[in-house]
């Protein structure tokens, strides 16, 4: 049994074994429907259970299509229809029970207290779908896009994020380590990365470089990252916030920074931190993206069961 919570409790060996079985399951299903199941139903009678703290559409219509091309079944929770942790049942009673009926529990939480304390108690392994701190699922299926269109290991692209800092791009960080590859993060001062990530890059790479201007972020670059810059539950001055952030919108013109055939991607929603012409252009993989999170999070499946070949 393993779990699936952050990218930095992972090896690279590993991360890169999913990332291959993942091609060849995407390529393997290119003359099979929606719910048709993988050959020999590598997950047949497992049940995954999902619960969602937080608002999701990618992330729950792709870890269910992943669970049933792999021959299991899914059962979605709403958290306020649990105790989870208040009351008067425990999270360790929860955790329990979701181990007594469910093989396997995919979390999309607000508090990375509750997923760790989750892990210490289930018997069954944890992914972790989306925390305040990390986004390990969007991170490495976003990877897999960008080798896919590329054709090249990313440790051979230059990497380029531009907006806030969060737990995507902290997830991105990490993954610029395990795989090795050149990370530029253009943001406003005062927005950078937080310091427990940063002093983990320092601890093992140099390859990271924080830019105040976003054209200088995009010199280079083979992929521009961004993110909305208003999150669903950002409990900030909103206008505030869009003002400082005004210079660091997706532009026609940032782009011209970037290499000629660099391609721009957003695990969406989006905002009006990417302008249109920038959104719906050839260099737009979007779409390309989000579809590849089933591929990805199928493979991250068979990782934590034990199942991966």
């Amino acid at each position: 049994m393993k779990h699936f919570i952050n990218l930095k409790d992972i090896s690279a060996k590993d991360l890169r074994k999913i990332l291959v079985d993942a091609k060849k399951r995407k390529k393997n299903r290119k003359k099979l429907s929606t719910l048709e199941v993988d050959k020999n139903s590598p997950l047949k009678g497992k049940l995954l259970i999902q619960m969602f703290e937080k608002s999701s559409l990618r992330t729950r219509l792709s870890f269910y299509l992943a669970i049933k091309q792999l021959g299991g079944g899914t059962l979605t929770l709403r958290s306020n229809e649990l105790h989870l942790g208040e009351g008067g049942e425990t999270l360790e009673d929860t955790a329990k029970i979701l181990s007594t009926y469910g093989d396997g529990f995919m979390f999309r939480t607000d508090s990375d207290f509750k997923i760790k304390s989750l892990k210490n108690y289930l018997s069954i392994p944890i992914i972790n779908g989306l925390s305040p701190s990390s986004h390990p699922t969007q991170v490495l299926s976003d990877i897999f896009t960008v080798e896919e269109i590329k054709k090249k290991p990313i440790s051979k692209l230059n990497i380029t994020w531009i907006g806030d800092s969060n737990n995507v791009l902290n997830s991105l960080i990490v993954a610029s380590v395990k795989f090795n590859f050149k990370l530029n993060i253009g943001c406003p001062k005062n927005y950078g990365p937080n310091k427990f990530i940063l002093d983990w890059v320092k601890r093992n790479t140099k390859k990271i470089k924080i830019f105040n201007n976003a054209n200088n972020a995009a010199v280079n670059a083979d992929v521009v990252f961004s993110d909305k810059v208003i999150s669903l539950n950002d409990r900030v001055n909103k206008k505030k916030k869009l003002s400082q952030f005004k210079n660091f919108r997706i532009t026609q013109k940032l782009m011209s920074y970037a290499k000629k055939n660099c391609i721009f991607l957003h695990c969406l929603p989006r905002g009006s931190e990417v302008e249109e012409k920038v959104f719906f252009s050839k260099q737009s993989k979007v779409w390309q993206q989000a579809l590849n999170r089933v591929h990805v999070q199928k493979s991250i499946l068979l990782y934590c069961f034990g199942k991966l070949r």
